[in-house]
């Protein structure tokens, strides 16, 4: 998809461009709004949120600073890349299988946005980081669809929670892998591992704040899955 998305060089509107510092600065720049704007959401929401998940609520709260500086990271070094027009909105319910082949449908992007930032270029690791997410969500909503029909008792949710994280590690990296043979060849990713995983890193942490403010104002329940993902991001060990 992105291969071919990237294809067009004569037209202006899909024509890749540079990855450049303002870029970065700009790119930097919204995600500290939207960290700041959806945590002060989640502030907001913490007296109506279950008492299982309020303890992870407020502590992530207090992680403000730290979601800031995995963001500023973006401004310490110059990533050599291209913008492209992306999909926007590419997630699992995103991929039909016709029992041959898969068809990507949907491509007006987040409904959220506003249509001119839907129509920016990017980073097309911003769809890989969707997809990313896509599969944490599958693999929570399955246990939450077992435990709601009867099959997982709630005191063996917590037990099952590693290997949750496991099956989505082994998925993801299984796709990572596809993808970076499929699009190797397009000449739009970060040309160095560490600029590669810098910006995934942070388009994955990006992803999953915009899912918490999406469930803190239309599935409430849902809560603990953008959550438990933003914690595990800003937790996990960096890599120097």
């Amino acid at each position: 998809m992105h291969v071919i998305l990237a294809s067009e060089k004569e037209r202006p509107e899909f024509a890749p461009e540079p990855y450049s510092t303002l870029s970065q600065r700009s790119l930097y720049q919204s995600l500290r709004n939207l960290s700041t704007q959806i945590l002060a959401l989640l502030r907001s929401r913490l007296s109506a949120l279950p008492k299982l998940i309020h303890a992870e609520a407020e502590e992530l709260v207090a992680q403000e600073e730290r979601i800031d500086e995995i963001f500023k990271s973006l401004l310490e070094r110059r990533i050599h890349a291209s913008r492209i027009r992306v999909h926007g909105d590419y997630h699992l319910g995103q991929v039909l299988y016709t029992g041959k082949d898969f068809v990507i449908i949907d491509f007006e992007g987040e409904p959220a946005r506003p249509l001119s930032e839907r129509r920016l270029k990017r980073s097309p690791l911003r769809d890989v980081a969707g997809m990313l997410r896509s599969f944490d969500y599958a693999v929570h909503n399955g246990l939450r669809v077992q435990h709601a029909t009867g099959l997982i008792r709630r005191e063996d949710l917590q037990l099952l929670e590693p290997w949750a994280r496991t099956w989505t590690t082994w998925v993801s990296v299984a796709f990572l892998q596809s993808y970076l043979r499929a699009a190797g060849q397009g000449e739009f990713l970060p040309d160095k591992q560490e600029d590669f995983e810098l910006l995934l890193r942070i388009l994955v942490l990006e992803k999953a704040i915009y899912e918490l403010g999406y469930e803190l104002n239309n599935r409430p329940e849902w809560v603990p899955i953008p959550l438990r993902g933003i914690r595990q991001l800003i937790t996990a060990k960096d890599k120097g």
